[in-house]
Formats: C-alpha cells, sequence, structure tokens
C-alpha cells in the first residue's frame, strides 16, 4: 500500500494480550516490555496492514496463546516508509538493521539497539510511525506493519472499531 504524502489512512490491526485488551490504545506493553522500534519505557502501538500479520506479530514465540484481535480506522502521519531503500539509505540504516535477529538479546544486555536509533531519529524528526515488514516467522516483504509512537494528535488520529463496545466488557 503506499502512502501518499508521507500519510496513512486505512485499516490497521493488533492481536493483543488479553491484560490490555480493554485498553488498546494505551502502548503500555510495548513500553514496559520494549520492542524492536522502542526502547523500555517509551510506549508504542505496533500495529499491522492485515489481520494475519498482527496475529503472526502477537504470537512469534511457541505456541498460539490467547489474544485479542482489534481493528483500528486510522489517519496519520507522517509516516516513514522503509520500502523506499534511498530514504533509508540516507539515514545510514540497511534493511538488515532492521531485520537484526539479536535485537531483542542485545536490548536485554542493555546495550545500544540499532532499531531503537533509528526510532528515535525519525521520532525527532517529526515522524508519527514507521512502516516496515513482518520479520515474524513466515511472513514476507509484502506483509507489513505500522509501529506508531504518536497515535493521537493533531497529526495522528487512531480509532478502535467497536461499535458495540465489547472491549468494555472484557
Amino acid at each position: 500500500m503506499p502512502l501518499k504524502d508521507q500519510r496513512f489512512r486505512g485499516l490497521l490491526y493488533r492481536a493483543l494480550n488479553p491484560v490490555y485488551a480493554r485498553d488498546p490504545l494505551s502502548g503500555r506493553g510495548a513500553e514496559r516490555y520494549g520492542g524492536r522500534f522502542n526502547p523500555v519505557g517509551t510506549p508504542a502501538l505496533y500495529t499491522a496492514l492485515s489481520p494475519a500479520t498482527a496475529l503472526r506479530e502477537a504470537n512469534q514465540v511457541g505456541d498460539l496463546q490467547p489474544t485479542v484481535l482489534v481493528a483500528y480506522q486510522a489517519d496519520i502521519g507522517p509516516v516513514f516508509d522503509t520500502r523506499d531503500t534511498h530514504a533509508l539509505m540516507e539515514l545510514g540504516v540497511s534493511h538488515s538493521d532492521l531485520a537484526d535477529p539479536g535485537w531483542r538479546s542485545t536490548m536485554l544486555a542493555e546495550q545500544p539497539v540499532r532499531t531503537h536509533a533509528f526510532a528515535q531519529t525519525l521520532g525527532d524528526q517529526g515522524y508519527a510511525g514507521v512502516l516496515v515488514r513482518s520479520y515474524a516467522r513466515g511472513m514476507g516483504a509484502q506483509d507489513l506493519n505500522l509501529v506508531l509512537w504518536r497515535w493521537s494528535d493533531d497529526t495522528a488520529s487512531l480509532r478502535v472499531i467497536d461499535d458495540d463496545s465489547r472491549l468494555e466488557r472484557m
């Protein structure tokens, strides 16, 4: 899906741990544990452009665990598109940097994580998030995530699709 004017408009999906299902806009899980594009202490929403990608992302280790699949209506920008190899290279980042399978071990060892520095640079440049392929097992270049650092300000709108208030009853 191409981005127009560095904005993403459309549906996004997350497969949430049920612990966080009542507050699907919090970013607390990523803040507590860190992620590929956010260090511990920094909230983020890891969303996907398809339900299947969201499920794979949420269940990368072991067997399928209980999850709550949530859809969002999004109008967010600016978004950095990592499929633009030239723009990525201008920031000194390669696709192999993004795909680094050792990022979590590096983070747990309290060493600098290349993708955290990349995300910080993008945030400093005013980006609300980054569009990046999924690196979950079985996913390909067409399976995309949108990782958000800002999702509720004058440049970003993210609305949970829950017309029947089902999440409130969990």
